[in-house]
Parts: structure tokens; C-alpha cells; sequence
């Protein structure tokens, strides 16, 4: 299976963090930067992507233990096609996902060359869901 057709794939078989964060992540709604996910990179497949800062958010789950030369490798050459890559667990997503949301508008901010602190609720939009959840309580 090709890359692109391996995307597309992933794309249906979310694990439930990436389906949680990216719920935070669409719509531009970290700051007004704008993701993609199952992006194809260095024949590699990407969870995460901001193209335009050239940024690159990965989780690691379970899957992940004993692979950490493997990951090193990766991370490596997405690196070396101009990316760099920010990771997070699965559990940090879901023990905060606000949090990781945080860290990865401050990880953007610093890529930039410019620290403007934590996203407030001018900066980051909540997703609908959480929108749905406020209306509830």
C-alpha cells in the first residue's frame, strides 16, 4: 500500500487519542494554526501536521514501547525533510487534553521564534463537542 492510500486508511482507524485531540486540533482551533492529520512525510505517515510551521505532533501509544529506535530513526528523517517533531503519549492526551493543546500552541509559538504564552479563548476555539458538554451542565 502506497503512503497516500495508507493515509486515507489511518484515517478511518483512529485510535480514540488521536480522534480526541484532533477534535481540538481541526478547524484552527489551536491558535488559529491549522492541522491536517495521516499526513504523508519522508515515507512515513505523520498523525499530525501544521505545514505551515513545519511541525509535526506524533502519539505514542502501547505500540510504541520497544520501538524506540525505530522512532528515533523516523523522527530523524522527517527532521531532515525540514519538519520538526513534537511527541506525546496517548495517556497525556487522555489525562488533558487542554494541556496537550497548550503545549503544542507553545511548542508552535517557539517554532516561530515568538512566545506568546498560553492560547486564551480569543486565540483557541473549544471544539463543538466540548461545546455540546458546556450546554449540558
Amino acid at each position: 500500500m502506497k503512503n497516500r492510500e495508507f493515509a486515507k486508511y489511518l484515517r478511518r482507524q483512529d485510535v480514540p487519542a488521536e480522534t480526541l485531540l484532533w477534535e481540538e486540533l481541526r478547524g484552527r482551533r489551536c491558535g488559529g494554526y491549522k492541522f491536517v492529520r495521516q499526513m504523508p512525510i519522508a515515507g512515513y505517515v505523520a498523525d499530525f501536521a501544521c505545514r505551515r510551521m513545519h511541525v509535526i505532533v506524533e502519539l505514542d501509544g502501547p505500540t510504541h514501547e520497544g520501538r524506540e529506535d525505530y522512532d528515533a530513526r523516523r523522527t530523524r528523517e522527517i527532521e531532515n525533510s525540514g519538519y520538526v517533531v513534537m511527541r506525546l503519549s496517548n495517556d497525556e492526551v487522555y489525562e488533558d487534553v487542554e494541556a496537550c493543546v497548550e503545549a503544542i500552541f507553545e511548542f508552535l509559538e517557539a517554532v516561530k521564534g515568538r512566545n506568546l504564552g498560553k492560547p486564551s479563548s480569543v486565540l483557541r476555539t473549544p471544539s463543538p463537542s466540548r461545546e455540546k458538554e458546556d450546554i449540558r451542565e
